[in-house]
């Protein structure tokens, strides 16, 4: 009896035990429940009825020197369908399609899959987009007949827009989507985009069980963007792009000799920054690739400057005294070196010339002829003191181009120099490559006497260096430039009444000459560059580069319908 007394007292303990240490595990995981896990689990409340959505902000603008926009925000007003919970559309909401219908002129009522899915979206409280960017036409009647419709919800939002289009698109540069937001790609787009961003804000949304929105509140407000102002004219670059043939392939720049300031820059073939605010069909993006239209041919493309080069030679050779103004050649139409004939561009000769006539007629001969007697390491020298073989330093990604010496053809091709690389070297040709900003810095610093850094912000500092050339061998450059157009080979822009031009033409070898019959990319390429002013307006610097074109003729051309349009634009100011 004692034994099965005890036994029982045995497995009453273990079951009091039993049931004490359930209840302290019990006790102790409400504890962590309730307590320790409250704040977790409140918060998974909370997001079972309330969403946080961002607001995207407003983007700054992108102004020109005289505040027009080139780059700002349109509004653009959606139509959306709010599901009320029905089971199916009703003869109201029907006849209310209808309506829609027939404002926007956008099939409703005969799509089948549109109907289907809205259908879908009325059962389960969902929205969905019937019309977007509706003009404000259909907005107004929408408003007006609509405007209380428990099914109708009108949103607006800001969309990038480029009101002309195309125009400097190298420098504004364009949006790219990237998780449902937009963000600069290139240009200054993607250059300022902490700028021009803004900062996003948020807002409180108040949902039900089935997803359909109650309430919501602005929690922070979105902050905009800045707007920066860039040194483009856009009048400018408005008669740049209109004289600049559609077929062509180059670039076209505007400087401000005094300031660096980028008045004007087209680079061809361009786009329209617009395409990318959409998604692309992968064939339209390889029909848009196959054009090339993202090298900015002013900064980030080389060319080979031809007789522009010459300038620089000049210079060297008057400054080291291998020549003076006073000394003569006569052109016969080739010079013999080594067993070659190096022709000038007139193969039947000039005749007796001196050194600004060489110049006004871009005579190879005198370059011939002395480019025996120097240094390559001399003209490589002189081109840099012209900013050549360098950066610019505007705040664009660049080439540096390139000017050759005997230890860069050493170090690169594992060859010595040949003097007659240093004759092709003389006349722009050979190894020499530069971009056209380059040009556009050197030209301008033959008449200012300073290299001056481009610019395309107006906030920029002005930053100069002096020219390491002597006054008197750069009135002779800007003589002779001057006479290149009564003269010489510029003479198609000389009838432009009362404007003061100095300028100097290029044909520029791309390959050697029988290769012309091969195809158009075995062409040459045409430069005419100018320093320009007329009558009270600050003088402005030009460069035109043309690819394939054979000749400076076509670039010639160009620059004297800028200059025609250029003078007609002043002449209606004043």
């Amino acid at each position: 009896m004692n034994y099965e007394s005890n036994l029982l007292t045995d497995k009453i303990k273990a079951a009091s035990w039993a049931i004490s240490i359930a209840l302290v595990l019990i006790i102790g995981r409400l504890i962590h429940l309730q307590i320790i896990l409250q704040h977790n689990f409140y918060t998974k409340s909370q997001k079972n009825f309330l969403r946080i959505e961002t607001i995207p902000p407003l983007r700054g603008n992108i102004l020109d020197r005289n505040d027009k926009l080139l780059a700002t925000n349109r509004p653009t007003t959606n139509i959306f369908w709010e599901g009320t919970g029905q089971a199916k559309l009703n003869v109201e909401q029907i006849k209310t399609l209808e309506i829609l219908e027939t404002i926007t002129g956008k099939p409703l009522v005969c799509d089948e899959e549109l109907i289907n899915q809205l259908k879908n979206a009325e059962r389960h409280y969902q929205k969905l987009l019937i019309a977007a960017d509706i003009p404000f036409e259909q907005l107004s009647q929408i408003a007006e007949q609509l405007s209380e419709h428990k099914n109708i919800s009108i949103t607006t939002h800001f969309k990038r827009y480029y009101p002309y289009k195309s125009f400097a698109s190298h420098l504004l540069g364009y949006l790219t989507r990237m998780d449902m937001e937009m963000y600069g790609k290139m240009g200054l787009e993607k250059m300022f985009e902490d700028t021009l961003r803004g900062e996003r804000g948020e807002k409180q949304k108040t949902i039900n069980s089935v997803g359909r929105n109650l309430a919501e509140i602005e929690i922070k407000k979105a902050a905009p963007g800045q707007n920066i102002q860039t040194t483009i004219d856009i009048e400018l670059q408005n008669i740049v792009e209109r004289v600049f043939p559609e077929e062509f392939v180059g670039t076209f720049i505007i400087m401000d000799p005094s300031d660096g300031g980028i008045l004007a820059l087209l680079s061809r073939p361009n786009f329209d920054p617009a395409l990318f605010l959409e998604p692309m069909q992968e064939e339209d993006w390889r029909s848009l690739q196959e054009k090339q239209p993202f090298l900015n041919r002013a900064f980030n493309a080389c060319y080979p400057p031809g007789s522009i080069f010459k300038l620089v030679t000049t210079s060297a050779l008057l400054e080291n005294k291998y020549i003076t103004t006073e000394s003569h050649w006569n052109c016969q139409g080739f010079l013999e070196f080594a067993g070659r004939q190096y022709w000038c561009n007139n193969r039947t000769g000039h005749g007796p010339l001196n050194v600004e006539q060489s110049l006004i007629h871009s005579c190879n001969i005198l370059f011939f002829d002395t480019a025996r007697k120097i240094n390559i390491d001399l003209l490589a020298d002189y081109a840099h003191r012209f900013g050549l073989g360098e950066k610019t330093n505007i705040i664009f990604a660049e080439k540096e181009g390139l000017v050759p010496t005997a230890a860069w053809k050493k170090r690169v091709k594992n060859e010595k120099w040949w003097p007659g690389e240093t004759l092709s070297v003389a006349i722009g040709q050979s190894y020499v490559l530069v971009t056209p900003i380059q040009i556009a810095r050197m030209i301008s610093s033959i008449f200012t006497g300073q290299l001056v850094t481009p610019r395309i912000l107006m906030e920029e500092p002005i930053q100069k260096k002096p020219l390491e050339i002597s006054l008197e061998t750069r009135k002779l450059l800007q003589q002779s430039m001057q006479k290149v157009v009564n003269q010489g080979t510029g003479q198609r822009v000389k009838h432009i009444k009362d404007i003061k031009i100095y300028a100097k033409t290029s044909t520029a070898q791309t390959s050697g000459l029988d290769k012309h019959d091969l195809g158009h990319e075995y062409l040459e390429h045409g430069w005419f560059v100018c320093y320009f002013y007329y009558k009270d307006q600050k003088p402005l610097t030009v460069i035109i580069l043309m690819e394939h074109v054979s000749t400076s003729r076509v670039a010639a051309e160009v620059a004297k319908n800028f200059l025609g349009e250029y003078k007609k634009m002043i002449d209606q100011q004043i």
